[in-house]
């Protein structure tokens, strides 16, 4: 492998996990945001 397709590799893996990230944190944000709506909805 030579350095130009490594380098291509890296980048490619790197974009991966900032989309995966990017999924993730929308998952969690999207489960607080329920959670927070349920507790205020069960309190009144």
């Amino acid at each position: 492998m030579s350095d130009d397709e490594a380098a291509a590799f890296v980048r490619r893996r790197r974009g991966r996990n900032i989309a995966l990230l990017v999924v993730l944190v929308a998952l969690v944000v999207i489960f607080y945001a329920i959670t927070m709506a349920k507790l205020t909805s069960s309190v009144s």
